[in-house]
């Protein structure tokens, strides 16, 4: 089993290029499984986590409900704001400047076939992320991604995630608020949950801005523990 993680910072990149190329990479893994498969092979196959940050962007999941997004196209296009359907899981959510993008492109077969204990993992990179600045959060009952204040009239999400997989293959991941414009959720529900709030880690830390890079470190710090792999830079 190959625990090797190739990590790619694509830097800021367009939306649909990043889904584009996540597509790319997907398909080279689930096409060597099948060779494997038919062939009795026992090639082993890529692991990918990619980096990026997207300008502003509304994406929504093959589940979702078009009428979370609260603009029109032209309304979109003031804003400077792009918007896909997408097939991930989950409903609607926004990309933009000051968020952590990430995108584990895993064939879990390499790790354990398991996709609830893998989006639990992937909540636990980031909770543990957090806690390291201080910031007390967790899960909500039900939903994914990372929250603070669950359970309470003060619950607000500060990372969304969606998966695809197929064939014990990722795509897609989770997005991390660190810097974001927090503006730009009001025009949506985000993940088609009325009356919850989005925060940001630098809100939370009463600062103008958190290092990214600072917290990328800290996210591939936990991943590793937790998935028992290395990275390979590439």
């Amino acid at each position: 089993m190959n625990k090797n993680i190739q990590l790619q910072d694509l830097g800021t990149k367009d939306y649909k290029e990043t889904w584009e190329y996540q597509e790319e990479l997907f398909k080279g893994i689930v096409d060597l499984k099948i060779r494997n498969r038919r062939e009795e092979l026992e090639l082993e196959t890529p692991n990918y986590l990619l980096f990026v940050e997207h300008p502003h962007v509304y994406t929504l999941g093959k589940s979702g409900d078009l009428s979370n997004l609260l603009l029109s196209e032209k309304q979109l296009e003031a804003k400077g704001a792009t918007f896909y359907k997408i097939n991930r899981g989950g409903d609607i959510t926004y990309h933009g400047p000051g968020q952590i993008v990430g995108y584990p492109i895993i064939d879990l077969e390499n790790f354990f076939t398991d996709i609830h204990k893998y989006l639990r993992f992937l909540e636990e990179a980031i909770i543990l992320t957090l806690n390291e600045y201080g910031i007390a959060c967790g899960r909500s009952e039900g939903e994914t991604g990372v929250w603070l204040g669950a359970g309470t009239p003060f619950a607000r999400k500060i990372c969304a995630m969606g998966v695809r997989a197929s064939r014990w293959v990722t795509m897609h991941g989770f997005a991390l608020n660190v810097n974001a414009d927090l503006g730009y959720f009001d025009n949506i529900i985000p993940c088609g949950i009325r009356g919850k709030a989005v925060t940001s880690l630098n809100v939370e830390l009463g600062v103008e801005k958190v290092n990214e890079e600072e917290v990328k470190e800290k996210i591939l710090k936990h991943f590793s523990h937790l998935f028992e792999c290395s990275f390979i830079i590439q």
